[in-house]
């Protein structure tokens, strides 16, 4: 049976979207940037911030009950319930560690009947002091040696996955250059 590891933020949701119309316009009214303007990631620029400030205001939505209440993407979901049943899946998410209980809480709610498996590649924060086991989600995924593919939004992890000797498969967001749309990057994984 194959495994598939897949990304949580943006890829299982709309994490970004959501925080960007619920938390980050609300508290800046004067920005304009709408989510398909956020063609870099992190988009400092793009919103006129520092990246501290950026990551403060991610790391408080990834904290709060909305975020919590964020429901999940509805063509992922619909693919997992046709198709789940026949692949091992886990989650490979990096988020700063004080969001990594929420993070896989959101998950098994959500997913749980599928992926039971939560690794976290810390996002690291100032002023942690974490033991640094892996640097990468590529590195996560040389461990485990038993993963076929993983579905995610970043293009720097899809290259470490790659260069682990994983099928990289590209979720179409913004930020990324996907060749496809989500629903033919789903087929992929079907045809596996």
């Amino acid at each position: 049976m194959k495994t598939i590891a897949w990304d949580i933020d943006d890829v299982l949701n709309d994490f970004t979207r959501t925080w960007l119309e619920r938390a980050w316009r609300p508290a800046h009214p004067s920005c304009a940037a709408n989510y398909a303007d956020l063609h870099e990631n992190p988009p400092c620029k793009i919103l006129g911030c520092e990246l501290s400030d950026y990551l403060a205001s991610l790391d408080a939505f990834r904290q709060s009950a909305e975020a919590r209440q964020m429901p999940p993407s509805g063509e992922v979901l619909a693919w997992f319930e046709r198709h789940g049943a026949r692949f091992r899946h886990i989650a490979v998410t990096a988020v700063p560690i004080a969001a990594a209980p929420w993070s896989a809480w959101w998950c098994l709610r959500h997913f749980g009947r599928w992926i039971r498996t939560i690794h976290v590649t810390p996002s690291f924060r100032s002023g942690e002091n974490l033991p640094e086991y892996d640097r990468t989600k590529g590195q996560s995924l040389e461990r485990w040696k038993q993963v076929d593919a993983m579905v995610d939004d970043g293009p720097r992890n899809l290259a470490s996955a790659e260069s682990s000797g994983v099928l990289a498969i590209c979720f179409p967001r913004p930020w990324n250059e996907a060749s496809s749309d989500v629903a033919a990057a789903l087929d992929r994984l079907t045809t596996l």
